[in-house]
């Protein structure tokens, strides 16, 4: 616990530092953590982490994730064809590895760079917000995925009787679900009276309400994923708290959700 605490603190500050200073140091930190959680994908499914084809989905992941605003380029390239162009050599490797990589292989590396490049490219973007107020949405997010997180687990540990999907997670509990919920919502409430109107109460219950049940489906698929390869963390990058996939499971399913949804009012 006090290994858990000391880190948790220290990736915390640096984190939320970079974040309210913004820019490109803060965009190349989230550009890091992408490609350091396709590192963690890759090695879990039991293929050279710095294989030939494996490059393809670091490839993907950052031109995907690529600080192009910060950078003032204008040469961007559209997510769609960034995702036809890596299907495209996904498939040809199955075909200049005569199958050695076959078709099983390829679609898995193709999954993580969409799922960890879209995610966290979104995480940035949040920052970038037109109107101004990037650091106010980011923290917005966080703190009500943070909320739901710590709700489910308190709570849950208090009240849990019914298991919420015990083939998949089995110390989740329906209680704890439902209280991550409330104090999410609670929290993206406070931040709507903070906010100096430009947040409405009722925008505030709905990105509160899809943090806590997106991030939670979202940690439910990395529970997923794991057990199939029987590991318990994705990686050793956080002392006491796994990998970087560990720590964004929520991030990178609420990031897009909300953005997808038009949820910010922006």
């Amino acid at each position: 616990m006090k290994q858990r605490l000391i880190t948790g603190i220290i990736a915390g500050a640096v984190f939320l530092g970079l974040c309210f200073i913004g820019g490109l140091w803060y965009h190349l930190l989230i550009l890091a953590m992408a490609l350091i959680g396709y590192y963690e994908f890759v090695r879990m499914t039991n293929t050279a982490p710095f294989g030939g084809t494996a490059w393809i989905g670091y490839a993907g992941v950052l031109l995907l994730v690529f600080p192009w605003g910060p950078l003032h380029l204008n040469i961007q390239i559209p997510w769609e064809h960034v995702l036809w162009l890596l299907l495209l050599l996904f498939l040809l490797a199955t075909v200049t590895t005569k199958n050695v990589i076959d078709i099983k292989r390829v679609s898995l590396l193709f999954l993580a760079s969409v799922y960890i490049g879209i995610g966290f490219s979104f995480i940035a973007e949040s920052r970038h917000a037109p109107d101004g107020h990037g650091v106010f949405w980011t923290f917005l997010l966080l703190a009500s995925i943070w909320a739901s997180d710590a709700g489910a687990y308190f709570v849950g540990r208090a009240m849990g009787r019914h298991k919420l999907w015990p083939s998949i997670s089995p110390n989740k509990t329906v209680e704890g679900a439902l209280g991550g919920v409330v104090i999410a919502v609670f929290t993206s409430l406070l931040f709507s009276f903070f906010s100096d109107g430009f947040l409405t109460a009722g925008q505030a219950i709905l990105i509160g309400l899809s943090c806590a049940v997106i991030g939670q489906l979202g940690d439910l698929v990395q529970s997923a994923y794991k057990r199939v390869y029987d590991i318990k963390d994705s990686g050793k990058l956080l002392p006491g708290h796994g990998g970087i996939l560990d720590r964004c499971d929520s991030w990178i399913v609420v990031f897009p959700f909300v953005h997808i949804l038009s949820l910010l009012p922006y």
